[in-house]
Order: structure tokens, then sequence, then C-alpha cells
């Protein structure tokens, strides 16, 4: 008997699906679609949409409101991340920014996007998908761990043993 793949997709977190309808029935639909534009500045090829930091945006009169979750606590690329976002709403006229950095619930790799696994793929930063991790040159799911921390701490550094390429993981957090 063949399952279904429907059956096969991994269920979302209450978290993740919530924010996703946070973003679809938004009253500023507009400021989403303008930061979609802001990218990771570690993975240059997702927006922080797509990586799931970005949690919410809102209006209270003339101030927008952001709220953002990094990857990891003590993420290094967070200030990057809000100033880039302020820099966009500057420069389309919203100059009263605020920005929390909200730590619970902790980000997950479940709040990546499926478009933002595709695009890491071809960046070549591997995400972990049901247990197992493809190597983002091959493909070839029989890899080992190099070390615990890649090229940032929410990353772990593995090594294909098909085409012997060394590729970053994000942890499954």
């Amino acid at each position: 008997m063949t399952v279904p793949k429907a059956s096969c997709i991994p269920l979302l977190p209450v978290e993740e699906l919530a924010r996703r309808r946070r973003r679809q029935d938004s009253p500023v639909p507009d400021l989403w679609d303008l930061l979609d534009s802001v990218m990771d500045p570690e993975i240059p090829v997702i927006s922080l949409y797509e990586l799931g930091v970005l949690q919410d945006i809102s209006r209270n009169g003339e101030t927008v409101e952001l709220v953002l979750t990094p990857t990891y606590i003590g993420c290094p690329a967070l200030g990057i991340m809000e100033e880039d976002a302020r820099a966009a709403l500057t420069a389309a006229g919203y100059d009263q920014v605020t920005v929390e950095t909200r730590l619970a619930p902790a980000w997950t790799t479940a709040w990546l996007t499926p478009e933002a696994r595709r695009k890491m793929s071809a960046y070549g930063v591997a995400s972990p998908e049901a247990g197992s991790i493809a190597c983002p040159q091959c493909g070839s799911t029989d890899s080992k761990i190099i070390s615990e921390f890649g090229s940032t701490a929410c990353k772990a550094l593995f090594r294909c043993v098909a085409c012997h390429e060394p590729f970053d993981v994000f942890k499954a957090l």
C-alpha cells in the first residue's frame, strides 16, 4: 500500500502557524511585503520572514513595531537584522520604528519556510529534514558531523561522505 505524500508532510508547530496567520490576516500587508526585501546577513538569499526571525509587524499610530526572534540566543547578526529592517522602513518613509527581541518561544528550524529551505540548499547550507540531512552539493544523505559549530553558533559543520564536500547545517533547534 502506498502512503499518500500529503500524510508525510510534517506538522508545523503552533507558533509557526500563528506567525503565518499573523502575516495573512495583517492590517499592514504592505509592510510585510516591504520587509521581504530584508535578507539574512549570514545567508543573504533568504528574507528575515523566510528564516522565521520576523515574527510580527504592527502599527501604533506613526510607529511601526517589529518583533524579531533570533535563531540563537546571542546571535551576532541580530543587530544587523534590526538595522537593515529599520533602513528599509526609513527608506519607505516610516521614520519611527521600534524593535522587540522575543526569545520565547525559541526559534526552531521548523519555522523555516519551504522556500527558505530550497534557497538555503542552493546557497550551500542544509537544513535538517525529518532526521536526514541532504548534502546541498550532491543530495546524498550520507554525511558525518565534523564540528558542533559551523560558520556560526546556530550551525554545525558536516562533510558529505559521497562527494567529500563540507557544508553548514542549521542545528535542529
